[in-house]
Parts: C-alpha cells; sequence; structure tokens
C-alpha cells in the first residue's frame, strides 16, 4: 500500500459534513471492546512479554457492530468506538510491563507487595494514563499535521475502514478464531477440561566426559568427571502465542527464539556441565532431577544475565533510535510557539482541540496526586517531590518521544521498555543520591516508571488514533474526549485479571507473577533494576555476564538484541510457539507471493492479521475466565478445574502420556490450516 503525503490527505468525510459522532452507544460499544481487549492483552503480556495492537481488531469489531439493526450507525461512531476502545491494549502494556514488578520485589525476606494493592494499582495507572493524553493533545498538531510522519499503521487501519463502508467488515474472520481459540484453551489448559498437554519436555543427558586440569607448566591438578545434558521442550501449543508470532513476522520470531535457544541450548547445559557437584549442593528438600537443575539454573542463572543484556539491548535500542529521539524532543519542545497560536478559533471541526490552556493546567494540577502517591510509597515528602518532578519530566520527554517514533515505525514496534528502563535507572539513582532507599526507595522508583510507561504507552495510542480520526474525518475534540472517559473508567478495571492471574496461580501452589506460567519478562527486568540499584541486592556478575553478551551481540551487528534477551528470559516453550508462528508466517508469505497478485496480497494479509488476533484474543481471554472459575470455585465448590467439577476427577489419565502429546499436533495443524488456507481463499475470491 501506498502511504500518501500529508499534503494529498484528503479526509473520508469532509470537514463540512456533519454527523452523530461522540454517541453514547459509540462509547459504551468502546469502553466494552477497551476492557476484554485489555484483558486478553494483560494475559498475553504476562505470559509472552508483549502485547497486540487493539486498533485493528476494534476497527473491524466496531464496523460489524454498527451493522446491526439496533446500532446503525456512520463511520465516524466506529471511529469513536475504535478510539475508545484502543485504550485497553495501551493502558495494559504500561501496566503489564510495570505494575507486576511491585509484587516481584523482595529485600531481605520482605515483599514489596505480597497481593496487589487494588487502588494504587488502579491511580497509577489512571495518572500516567490520564498524562500521556493531555501531553498529547499539546503535541497533535505537530506530530500528526505537521511532523510528516508515514504513520503505517494508521494508514493500514484507514484502508481497513475504506474496506468496511464498502460492505466487507471481516468481523467473521475475529470472531470466529477467537470461538476457535476459546475452545482450544478450553482442552488444554490445566483450569478447564484439558485433553491434551500444552508442551512436552525432555532431558537429553550428555555422556560422561573426564577432563584432566593441569597448571600451565603441564604439572597436573587433577581430573574432574563431567556430566549434564540438554532440557529440551516442545513449543507450546498455543493459539495465542503461534498468532503473535504471525503478526510480528517470521524475521522477529527467529530472533527471538534464538534467544531461547542460547539459554536452553547453550547457557544452560554449559553451566550444569561446569557444575558436576550442583546436584549435590541442592539436596535440602531431596535430590533434585536433571529437569529441576535446570529450571533452577535457568531461573536464578541465566535469567539474571538475561538481564544485563536486556539493559544494554534497551540502551542500544535507544541509541539507535538517537536521531529520531532527537526529532522527537526538538518537535515536542518546538511546539509551544505552535500551541499558542492553537489558541485561535479553528472554522474547520477537524482543527478542533480541548482547550489547550486548561489541558496544560489539569497537567500540572496533576502533580498534586502524584506526590501524594510517592508519598504513600516512601514516607518521604523529599523524595515524594523528587519522584514526581522525574515523572512529569520524563513523562512529557517520552509521551513526545513515543507518539513520534508510533508515526516513524507503527505501534507495534514502539520501544516502551527502552524509554521506561531509562526513567528508571533515572530515578534510583536519585533516590540512592538523597538517601531514600530499600523498599521504600524501590516502591517510589516504580512507580514512576509505571507512570511515565503508561504516560508513553497511551501517547502513542493515541496519536495513532488521532492520525486515523484525521483521514476518517473525525473530530480531534471529540476522539480526546473519549479516550479520557475511556482512560478513567478502564484505570479502575484493568487491575483485575492481573489480580485473577495472580492469585490464581499462588491457590494452585505456584509464586504467581513470576512463575513459568506468567513470567512477565519486562515487570521481572523492572523489579531487578529497581531492586539492585536502590536496596543494594542484585547478581552483580551475572548481570555484567549479560552486559558482556549483548555487547558481543551489538559488535557482531547481531539484530535486536533486546529481542534475543527477551528470549532467553522466556520459557523455551513459549518462544518455540512463538518461532512456530513466525514459520507459519513465512509459509504464508511464499503462497502469497507465488499465487497471488498485489490485490490479493492484501487480502492475503489483512485476513490472516484479523485471524491471528482472533486466536489471540480467544485464548487470553478464556484464559482470564478460567483462571476465575477455579478461584471462585476452589473456595465455593471445593474443586481445582472445569475437569473436576464436571467428571469428578481432577484430570485424565491419558493426557500426561503419549496421547496427550500427541493430540497437541491437532492444534499447530489447524492453527496452520487457518492461517494459510482462509486468507487464501479470501484472496482468490477478492480476485476472481
Amino acid at each position: 500500500m501506498d502511504i500518501p503525503t500529508r499534503k494529498s490527505e484528503k479526509p473520508y468525510v469532509p470537514a463540512e459534513t456533519s454527523l452523530p459522532e461522540l454517541t453514547w452507544r459509540a462509547v459504551i460499544l468502546g469502553l466494552v471492546m477497551a476492557v476484554v481487549l485489555g484483558f486478553a492483552n494483560a494475559y498475553l503480556g504476562l505470559k509472552a512479554g508483549m502485547t497486540i495492537s487493539a486498533t485493528f481488531p476494534a476497527a473491524v469489531i466496531a464496523i460489524a457492530a454498527f451493522r446491526l439493526p439496533f446500532m446503525r450507525g456512520n463511520v465516524l461512531e466506529q471511529n469513536i468506538a475504535r478510539t475508545t476502545a484502543s485504550v485497553g491494549e495501551a493502558l495494559v502494556a504500561g501496566a503489564i510491563f510495570t505494575i507486576p514488578a511491585f509484587v516481584m520485589v523482595e529485600v531481605g525476606g520482605e515483599r514489596l507487595w505480597t497481593t496487589f494493592n487494588y487502588w494504587e494499582t488502579s491511580l497509577l495507572l489512571l495518572i500516567g494514563g490520564v498524562m500521556g493524553i493531555l501531553f498529547v493533545i499539546l503535541l497533535r498538531r505537530t506530530l500528526v499535521e505537521d511532523a510528516d510522519l508515514p504513520f503505517p499503521e494508521s494508514y493500514a487501519c484507514y484502508e481497513i475502514v475504506k474496506v468496511g463502508q464498502k460492505g466487507e467488515s471481516g468481523a467473521k474472520y475475529v470472531f470466529g478464531a477467537l470461538g476457535l481459540g476459546m475452545l482450544i484453551e478450553i482442552f488444554k489448559n490445566s483450569d478447564g477440561i484439558r485433553m491434551l498437554r500444552e508442551s512436552t519436555e525432555l532431558f537429553i543427558h550428555f555422556p560422561k566426559s573426564v577432563v584432566n586440569h593441569f597448571y600451565p607448566s603441564r604439572e597436573a591438578m587433577g581430573s574432574i568427571t563431567h556430566t549434564g545434558g540438554i532440557a529440551l521442550a516442545s513449543p507450546a501449543a498455543s493459539p495465542a502465542l503461534m498468532g503473535v508470532g504471525y503478526i510480528i513476522g517470521f524475521r522477529l520470531a527467529a530472533i527471538n527464539f534464538a534467544g531461547g535457544a542460547l539459554a536452553w541450548f547453550v547457557l544452560i547445559p554449559l553451566i550444569l556441565f561446569l557444575n558436576p557437584q550442583l546436584a549435590d549442593q541442592l539436596t535440602v528438600n531431596g535430590t533434585p532431577t536433571w529437569e529441576d537443575l535446570s529450571f533452577t539454573v535457568w531461573y536464578n542463572n541465566v535469567r539474571p544475565i538475561a538481564v544485563g543484556a536486556m539493559l544494554v539491548g534497551a540502551l542500544y535500542t535507544l541509541w539507535g533510535l538517537r536521531e529520531s529521539l532527537g526529532r522527537a524532543f526538538k518537535g515536542a519542545l518546538g511546539s509551544r510557539e505552535k500551541g499558542a497560536k492553537s489558541e485561535a478559533p479553528q472554522p474547520s471541526r477537524l482543527e478542533q482541540d480541548l482547550n489547550l490552556r486548561n489541558v496544560m493546567v489539569a497537567a500540572f494540577l496533576l502533580v498534586i496526586p502524584v506526590t501524594l502517591v510517592y508519598y504513600h510509597f516512601t514516607g518521604n515528602l523529599g523524595g515524594a517531590l523528587l519522584a514526581a518532578v522525574v515523572m512529569t519530566i520524563t513523562g512529557f520527554l517520552f509521551s513526545a518521544v513515543g507518539g513520534w517514533l508510533v508515526g516513524l515505525v507503527g505501534g507495534s514496534n514502539q520501544p516502551i521498555s527502552g524509554l521506561t528502563l531509562s526513567t528508571l535507572i533515572v530515578a534510583a539513582l536519585l533516590m540512592v543520591s538523597i538517601g531514600v532507599t530499600g523498599l521504600a526507595g524501590i516502591g517510589a522508583v516504580l512507580g514512576v516508571a509505571a507512570v511515565v510507561c503508561c504516560a508513553s504507552s497511551m501517547a502513542g495510542d493515541m496519536i495513532q488514533d488521532l492520525k486515523v480520526g484525521q483521514l476518517v474525518g473525525g473530530t480531534p475534540r471529540k476522539m480526546e474526549i473519549a479516550e479520557i472517559i475511556s482512560t478513567i473508567l478502564v484505570s479502575f478495571v484493568l487491575v483485575f485479571p492481573i489480580m485473577i492471574l495472580h492469585e490464581k496461580s499462588v491457590a494452585k501452589g505456584g509464586i504467581g507473577i513470576g512463575d513459568t506460567d506468567l513470567p512477565a519478562p519486562q515487570a521481572g527486568l523492572m523489579a531487578q533494576l529497581a531492586t539492585g540499584i536502590v536496596g543494594g541486592e542484585m547478581p552483580w556478575g551475572l548481570i555484567i555476564i549479560g552486559i558482556g553478551l549483548a555487547i558481543a551481540l551489538i559488535l557482531i551487528k547481531a539484530p535486536a538484541p533486546m529481542l534475543i534477551a527477551v528470549g532467553m528470559y522466556l520459557p523455551l516453550e513459549t518462544t518455540f510457539a512463538i518461532f512456530v508462528g513466525g514459520v507459519i508466517k513465512a509459509a504464508a508469505d511464499w503462497v502469497s507471493n507465488h499465487k497471488l497478485d498485489a490485490e490479493g496480497k492484501t487480502v492475503f494479509d489483512n485476513v490472516g492479521i484479523l485471524l491471528a488476533s482472533g486466536f489471540v484474543a480467544g485464548e487470553a481471554l478464556t484464559g482470564v475466565i478460567l483462571a476465575g472459575f477455579v478461584l471462585l470455585s476452589m473456595n465455593v465448590l471445593d474443586v481445582s478445574s472445569m475437569t473436576e467439577w464436571i467428571f469428578g476427577m481432577e484430570s485424565f489419565a491419558f493426557v500426561e502420556g503419549p496421547v496427550g502429546g500427541w493430540l497437541a499436533l491437532v492444534v499447530f495443524a489447524v492453527v496452520a490450516i487457518a492461517l494459510i488456507r482462509i486468507p487464501y481463499r479470501a484472496a482468490v475470491r477478492r480476485q476472481g
């Protein structure tokens, strides 16, 4: 698709046309989608460390909903519904990258939070989300109109909207894949009616090796018999993870899997090989198996190495974007003069923003509740004021940067974690410098990171929405009002899926977020850095090794060191499943390139993305629903799964045997066929 320049843009709905826009039905539909898509992305973010854009499925659902007899509406109402809906994904991205860190932090045996504190969490999301919106309103003309940015995802969404007005919504693909994803999740989740095993583990033993050690003079030191092996896991039979791999494409999925391969095929076997006495050293609760040893080595040795690599990878990502960042800061600071001029009345509704003076006042007033929240964390007024100042400055700058980068590379490629890490390190060093340490200092640092992460995530989302609105012919002021309404309401809801997933894991004997099922890699990185810098507890040796690894990757020009580090941090079955999705995407691209014309390729790509989004949403929503069911039923019905509730047994015996593993292959076949065959048929029909 050719992206037109700004000067050639003509809105789909002309400025002089007056249509219903900010209606209750549009806002309510958007709020429902915001909650649903936010819940789904909360599950996905905690499980895989990434989220998917809500813009495309929200646009498709809005088009379909406003065709219903009792919901007849126009394209501007669809635009408001989509804008309102996308808040859920943007806000939850800021949440899952930072909020879980509060329950992952532990200093001297004392935890910062033992469970999620509802009001503190909701206030952090609310303040960060609203602040990001207010900052972007001040920057709208600079970023949307004056900057001549390409906005690749905004134009792609606009194409879907235009096609939808001709009678082709694509909703059947989203809802069909969503239903199939829900069904598969019920049959593979241990909380549901488990009929198949999601992943199969295998340990391959190395043959014994005798290594004779000696001094430089060649005099003998002694001999050591080494053993060990490789812990393998099959890719998770997860439509959601395969959908993620399909959406990000083969290259990024392969880079992510390279990190998993480095961790599980190189580092863990190496550590096991070099310490043949490890099993004898870890016998507090019995002799561990090789699988147990592999897990503890990954969790306690390899993941800190990944943290060091992620830190360098994040900084390297920002360095690679230094020119874009410079333009973003320059554009943001240069917007003051344009912002002042914008106070003059605009004859066109397409130029109407909320009153900029009131927006600036509201942004400054938000500093007061922010300071109070940070004082609640620290009990130190000076530390709270310093945290509030750091948050305000970095929040504005990174909101501008986030919006600019979305215009350049799209919301899916926005380096939120890198921006947040930079904020966290600055805040942590400042807290240490004024003597605010321990759990209080860590709480303040994470609070700053959470607000800035939510602000920059919301800023990127809103800029993308405003650009789509400009192309469609939406009124900026009404879109801004819809985003604020959605943020206020959704902020008090999105903590629930995080709480449910955490509490369910604890109830079933896990550690909650941070467990293998919910690794939350970005939040783990935030927790480890904040604890290490402020709390004085960090495995510096392993962190330094990770830093060295990342530097080596950079020197050999390895692609995306940050993504490789994230792959090291995640369980092997997770990165493997994402890689399988990337392979399916590569196969789909081959079919598209060899058998379809340009129009057919566009249809193929659009349908494939909608199906993959449906798979992600279906599995993720069902995972949250089942977790809630189990949490409730353990207290009310005294059962731990739907299997026990319906059949009176904890699980089916065949699931843990070969049959359960073989049945998982059906999931891979179904997903592959759906993501290749269905888009191809749709494209052929369009060509025909």
